[in-house]
């Protein structure tokens, strides 16, 4: 759960910063959630990371709208 909530904490220091240097770290930080998640679904359960998730898709949302939409963009 620590290491959830230093994620968590890392990705709210990133809001602050101009948007070219949000990407590097942003990405980063996406690629570890499924790490992190899975690590404390072992050991909590389920329901930590369904808040999690909920968490993840809501710093997220904007970011992940944009890749939605280039994916399907690219599948037409």
């Amino acid at each position: 759960m620590t290491a959830l909530a230093i994620w968590a904490l890392a990705t709210m220091a990133l809001a602050p910063l101009p948007l070219r240097y949000q990407i590097l770290p942003g990405v980063a930080l996406l690629l570890v959630l499924p790490v992190l998640l899975v690590w404390v679904g072992l050991t909590y359960g389920v329901w930590p990371v369904l808040i999690g998730l909920a968490a993840a898709v809501s710093l997220f949302r904007k970011p992940l709208g944009v890749l939605w939409r280039r994916l399907m963009r690219g599948l037409r």
